[in-house]
């Protein structure tokens, strides 16, 4: 059985798709090429993969679209392959739960690059931060929250799973890590994304904003994540670990 990463490339220029797959196979990925949303569908039914790289540009359903329905139905990376280089169309992109977004023309070398970063991001065993394993609890708890860095899980008040990208997962370690503590833009942007990570300053505040979303009894008015003016975010509740 093939154990390498397993990758699909959905575009609907074929050129692309296939500039991609042998690019990517070079570097030891498994590819399948795909032009539409209703062949990622029956892809992720009978052999999942484990990143979809997704142009937004297509005809009938929009990349938008089905990065909305992936977030819905699959856990997976999801890396935005684009043209549309309009900061509105980024922040889009980010809010419907991309782990990266990437404008055309691209260095095949800096895609790759970005790849492995996500796929690292979504590893059971990736490290989170730069701890020692024996001082890095596997569960963190906040506010009737449970975060769990083993199983890269976040468990509601009832003990339910509630569904993170990759990014937002470990944006909401960072805060677990340093309760109480003023994190700037810059180090939550290199806790997430590390050395791949482009100088786009609202990535962090989109996450958040997601977060928020997800944790938070009014996303409006946030008590968990709060905004320092200047400074960056702070996690209010303590965290016990264990």
């Amino acid at each position: 059985m093939n154990s390498a990463p397993h990758i699909a490339v959905l575009d609907d220029e074929v050129d692309i798709t296939q500039l991609l797959a042998g690019y990517l196979q070079g570097h030891g990925f498994r590819v399948t090429q795909l032009h539409n949303g209703a062949a990622l569908r029956s892809l992720m039914a009978c052999d999942p993969a484990d990143l979809v790289l997704l142009d937004l540009g297509l005809p009938g359903e929009d990349g938008f679209s089905i990065a909305r329905s992936m977030r819905e139905s699959w856990r997976c990376g999801l890396v935005i392959v684009t043209g549309r280089g309009d900061p509105v169309d980024k922040v889009v992109g980010l809010e419907l739960g991309a782990d990266d977004y990437v404008t055309k023309p691209f260095d095949l070398r800096e895609l790759v690059a970005r790849v492995k970063a996500v796929l690292r991001r979504l590893a059971p065993t990736a490290p989170l931060l730069a701890v020692p394993p024996s001082s890095s609890p596997q569960r963190l708890r906040f506010a009737g929250w449970q975060l769990d860095t083993e199983s890269r899980c976040l468990l509601d008040r009832r003990g339910q799973d509630v569904p993170l990208t990759s990014g937002e997962f470990d944006l909401l370690c960072a805060f677990a890590r340093h309760p109480g503590r003023v994190l700037s833009r810059d180090f939550l942007l290199e806790q997430t994304r590390g050395r791949e990570a482009a100088p786009f300053d609202r990535t962090i505040d989109v996450q958040v904003g997601r977060l928020r979303k997800k944790i938070e009894a009014d996303a409006d008015d946030p008590q968990l994540i709060k905004s320092v003016r200047g400074a960056g975010y702070v996690l209010v509740p303590p965290v016990s670990h264990g």
